[in-house]
């Protein structure tokens, strides 16, 4: 079977309920252009973009680990992706799909590219914090971003699959995840694999990739993705996994986040994961310059200074309990909902 190229439009795809070939879409991008709402006109641009002669298209990291960088992506590999996704999790023509994610970054476009490419029925909202709000009916397939997640906990009986990305899903959220009605995914990926490259149920510990993926790690411990399909280069993450096999492994954390305190290296997550649910307010670990130690763990909190019980830090190992408590008024994230760690340190 020939592979569908980015020329094409399948012909069961439907934007909010209307059968669109690829003239009807770039007639409906100019509207959302001149007319739309702010939300629909980098869907307009994205629309005149993709069905330009030019075989890539640039778009913007969510600066997670920086300031947001704009990256070019083939639209083929965007393509490939797509049919990996599809093959994944099981999506067929017609099967009615939930887009709720900003245009403006690699995950609210991929979700446009799989609806043309797979021949999904399409709703596209306003990506708000409680997307299912204006909706009616059952979907089959959506996206979202944790936040979007938590609100929609009620409602989760009208999605039957639903991955969450842009961020990782805090235990609380997890354990509520795992009791819904829903078959819910935590996903894996960056803009440079052009959004998941492996997802698990949630409740799982081990990140499974999608077809035509393989994994190794580096000397740091860091995952590297083959996807020759997605990009000719191999991917060298930043991220410090264990390596279950070539298809499988665990996420650790960002080796930017590593705090070297006397000589013992601690990843924040694991810490953060042992004291998940024992602190109300939101909060993340990370390490501070030390006199003696090199570096300090520190435990930052979101809101207004309150006690915090010592023996939360009880199942803590003693290199990884925290030397100092900071609190911080709001937490700086970026669009997707990841606490850009150094930027909010700078308000403690």
């Amino acid at each position: 079977m020939e592979t569908p190229n980015y020329h094409n439009v399948h012909n069961q795809f439907k934007l909010n309920g209307f059968h669109l070939t690829k003239d009807d879409l770039c007639r409906v991008a100019y509207s959302f252009i001149k007319e739309g709402q702010e939300y629909e006109k980098p869907v307009g641009d994205f629309i005149l973009d993709w069905f330009d002669a030019n075989p890539f298209i640039s778009m913007y990291s969510s600066g997670t680990t920086g300031l947001p960088k704009t990256i070019t992506l083939s639209k083929q590999a965007m393509v490939n992706s797509a049919l990996a996704s599809g093959d994944f999790f099981d999506l067929k023509p017609g099967d009615r799909a939930l887009h709720c994610l900003p245009v403006k970054y690699v995950a609210g476009k991929m979700m446009f590219v799989r609806a043309m490419i797979l021949g999904l029925d399409l709703e596209f909202v306003a990506p708000d914090s409680h997307p299912l709000d204006r909706t009616e009916g059952v979907f089959d397939f959506a996206a979202m971003v944790p936040l979007q997640a938590q609100y929609s906990i009620p409602q989760l009986d009208r999605i039957k699959k639903l991955i969450v990305g842009g961020a990782k899903i805090n235990p609380v959220l997890e354990q509520q995840l795992i009791d819904s009605p829903s078959e819910v995914y935590e996903t894996y990926g960056m803009t440079e694999t052009i959004t998941h490259i492996a997802a698990k149920r949630v409740g799982e510990q081990a990140f499974t990739v999608l077809p035509n993926v393989t994994i190794s790690s580096d000397d740091r411990h860091c995952l590297v993705i083959h996807a020759p399909q997605i990009s000719e280069e191999v991917i060298v993450s930043n991220d410090v996994v264990d390596m279950v096999n070539e298809n499988q492994f665990v996420f650790l954390g960002r080796i930017d986040n590593q705090i070297n305190s006397g000589g013992i290296k601690l990843i924040p997550e694991l810490i953060e994961s042992k004291l998940a649910g024992k602190i109300k307010p939101a909060f993340f670990i990370t390490g501070v310059e030390d006199e003696l130690l090199g570096e300090k763990v520190v435990l930052v909190v979101q809101g207004a200074p309150i006690d915090i019980d010592p023996t939360v830090f009880d199942d803590l190992d003693k290199y990884e309990k925290p030397k100092e408590i900071r609190f911080v008024p709001k937490f700086i994230e970026t669009v997707t909902g990841k606490i850009m760690r150094n930027e909010t340190l700078e308000q403690a």
